[in-house]
């Protein structure tokens, strides 16, 4: 009898032991000075206008945030986890923890893989910023990022995507990665009573968002392909907005200088009434990182071209931009860096593109603000970054 009882605290003790989880605090920190100098042109007059601003900005090097993160192994290699992390103001203590609006995600995951459902990244997002030497941060961030999220195109799902369930391949293919993701509308369908078959008049899509990527990563190499489209808006069968998203990109590390290449495409197909129109903006992008001593060398080269409907002809729109960084690590939670960016906008002048005027373009947002279209501008930032 006591050797069975002792048997059964045994097996018990084993089962709360693989039930166990664990809660983990994190975030990043990250304040520098940030400095911005814009050129613009009147539309009206022609004259030159530059504006110009220096501030204490955040997420100069990686985006501040903090967050939950924790897990539990179920046994028999299934393991249940969360993730909440939420963005953070903290050169002014603006914003804190109001939403965990960066990742908010339940999973399960096992020997085939990972199910994901929350808000999370989407897959042509996660693409570009892994191809990007600075990531999509701070005033060295590809514009290939920046007109994809810019406000005039309206893609609200171009880095995240709520109300989504989501699939990760799992991490023993021998290199090969991969994902899908799916976001619901969640809005009301309705229908007409007029209708004969009581089919519905309208569908209103808008929200709803499918995308994948997949790519192999095996010793230096690592190479990646994916696509996303998303509703940016359906009002029944007469208007409707869809962005297409498509973007390839590769790096190889050969250890003295790592090399990085992405080609872009973001599609905005639009119906209004029997009228149909697209827009294409077609970027690229080529960089390299290289480690000195304690901290590393950044320099990326990034285009787009504005292929819009609306276009003048011989008056194609392209933004360019050069940026140089380098960061300095101090410890492996701390790093101060410095970075410089050039814009340049091209055949802008005269034309009333979509995205061109947009502040969303670089760093055309003073110019912008005074009704004048960009054309140029430079840009730098130095700080400190700190993660726990």
């Amino acid at each position: 009898m006591r050797k069975a009882l002792t048997a059964t605290m045994a097996a018990a003790a084993t089962g709360l032991a693989s039930a166990q989880s664990s809660v983990q605090l994190f975030g990043e920190l990250d304040v520098g000075v940030s400095h911005q100098r814009s050129t613009a042109t009147d539309p009206l007059t022609g004259n030159r206008v530059t504006s110009s601003q220096t501030a204490l900005n955040n997420s100069g090097s990686r985006a501040s945030r903090i967050g939950l993160r924790g897990s539990e192994d179920l046994g028999g290699g299934l393991k249940a986890s969360f993730w909440l992390e939420a963005p953070l103001a903290n050169d002014d203590g603006s914003s804190g923890i109001a939403s965990f609006s960066r990742r908010s995600t339940v999973s399960l995951s096992g020997r085939y893989g990972e199910l994901r459902l929350g808000r999370d990244e989407t897959p042509t997002y996660r693409n570009d910023v892994a191809f990007d030497p600075f990531g999509l941060n701070g005033s060295g961030a590809s514009v290939i990022g920046t007109v994809s999220g810019a406000s005039a195109l309206g893609n609200s799902q171009y880095q995240r995507a709520g109300n989504s369930v989501g699939y990760f391949l799992p991490g023993t293919l021998g290199g090969f990665y991969g994902q899908v993701q799916y976001a619901f509308p969640e809005n009301t369908r309705t229908s007409s009573s007029s209708d004969a078959l009581g089919t519905g008049t309208a569908s209103d899509n808008s929200g709803r968002y499918l995308g994948a990527r997949m790519g192999y990563a095996r010793g230096p190499l690592d190479v990646a392909l994916s696509h996303g489209r998303s509703v940016a808006q359906e009002d029944g069968d007469t208007r409707s907005r869809r962005i297409q998203t498509t973007n390839l990109g590769a790096s190889y590390d050969f250890g003295a200088v790592k090399l990085f290449g992405a080609l872009s495409q973001v599609r905005n197909e639009r119906v209004y009434a029997a009228l149909r129109s697209r827009d294409n903006y077609n970027g690229f992008l080529f960089g390299a990182t290289a480690p000195v001593g304690a901290g590393l060398l950044r320099a990326a080269y990034s285009a787009v071209r504005y292929d819009e409907a609306g276009e003048f002809a011989g008056q194609v729109p392209k933004v360019q931009k050069l940026s140089l960084g380098y960061e300095h690590y101090l410890s492996k939670r701390t790093s101060l860096y410095a970075t410089v960016a050039r814009v340049v906008n091209r055949n802008d002048s005269g034309y009333g593109g979509s995205l061109v005027s947009d502040s969303g373009t670089g760093y055309g947002s003073l110019a912008y603000a005074s009704g004048a279209l960009p054309r140029s501008a430079t840009g730098y930032d130095f700080g400190i970054r700190h993660a726990f």
